[in-house]
């Protein structure tokens, strides 16, 4: 299958709001200092503003409300002009695809609601991330809702930071299974790279939570770690893990999104500074990393889907690279 047609992330919606002004008796000095300023009716630098002797002259500060507001539309417009400040373009090397996905394939064609579970760990809870609505399974189900508008499409982020394989297991049953999703988005091997975790171990204990979740019938595809200081600083570690999660998804001929490749193309091939998709912590991702990523992951859910509704024949076990 071909992957990586990237379109362009549609700004999400910000409500507008009405602010009510507050009249105040005001002396002859202030009335002249206002009306010489009227000609500049927005006056954004406290220090032009007509001085006062009384107290009760001072302008209000800003209300709750009004600061919730203003935190919206600032939100609002880093998700409006997020790639077209930085293009969100397909790697230039190539990677492995997710295969395929038939339970959400056929209830897609069937017409039923569709589940999808973000499991993992910060990077899944949104840490880092501007708002709620620019993590990444907020950003990927905005994505799938636009190109399936008729559809009932559900994501679920079942993310906790710290989190790796051996807490992830503890809670597997219960975060995953016992909700019956359709397809399962596992986002593992960060924290155990931040952790010295045996990567072995590791792997297999991502093996038998994927064998667990297929024997309930749902679609699976993993993430590997994100590219980021951090995580490069342990690089033998981190080669370990990347490798080994994608041994799991071919023995198990699941898909694997292999975010430490794309985020890394980012940096070397694309020529994007560090801190264009990592936040100051030099760990989690930015709304802008986020936003490319969910976008990348949710061409290929799109893709994986079409080929099957379009009666592609796609093997499971077919590991093709993607032509870029």
């Amino acid at each position: 299958m071909t992957f990586w047609s990237c379109h362009r992330l549609l700004a999400a919606a910000a409500g507008a709001a009405c602010l009510s002004l507050t009249l105040m008796p005001i002396s002859a000095a202030q009335a002249q200092s206002a009306a010489q300023a009227a000609p500049q009716p927005v006056q954004t630098n406290p220090q032009q503003a007509p001085a006062s002797s009384q107290a009760g002259d001072a302008a209000p500060p800003k209300s709750l409300t009004a600061t919730a507001i203003d935190k919206v539309r600032a939100a609002a417009k880093s998700a409006g002009d997020v790639f077209s400040r930085v293009p969100c373009l397909p790697p230039k090397g190539g990677a492995q695809s997710l295969g395929s996905l038939p339970h959400v394939a056929k209830r897609l064609v069937d017409g039923d609601p569709v589940v999808i579970i973000a499991f993992g760990s910060s990077s899944t809870a949104g840490t880092g991330a501007s708002a709620p609505e620019f993590t990444y399974p907020n950003r990927l189900a905005a994505q799938l809702k636009r190109h399936y508008p008729t559809a009932s499409i559900t994501v679920v982020n079942a993310g906790i930071g710290g989190e790796d394989a051996p807490e992830m297991m503890k809670r597997l049953q219960v975060a995953v299974i016992d909700q019956h999703p359709d397809l399962v988005i596992w986002q593992v091997g960060t924290n155990a790279v931040l952790r010295d975790l045996d990567p072995e171990v590791t792997a297999h204990q991502v093996e038998e939570g994927v064998a667990r979740i297929q024997g309930a019938g749902s679609d699976v595809v993993l993430v590997d770690p994100q590219y980021s200081p951090r995580v490069t600083e342990h690089p033998d570690s981190t080669s370990r893990i990347v490798r080994l999660l994608g041994h799991v998804a071919r023995l198990r001929h699941i898909g694997i999104f292999p975010r430490f490749q794309v985020m890394r193309d980012w940096h070397e091939q694309q020529a994007l500074p560090i801190d264009s998709f990592v936040i100051a912590d030099g760990l989690h991702m930015n709304d802008w990393g986020y936003a490319c990523f969910a976008q990348l992951l949710g061409d290929d859910i799109i893709k994986s889907v079409g080929q099957i509704k379009l009666g592609v024949n796609v093997p499971a076990e077919v590991r093709a690279y993607r032509p870029m």
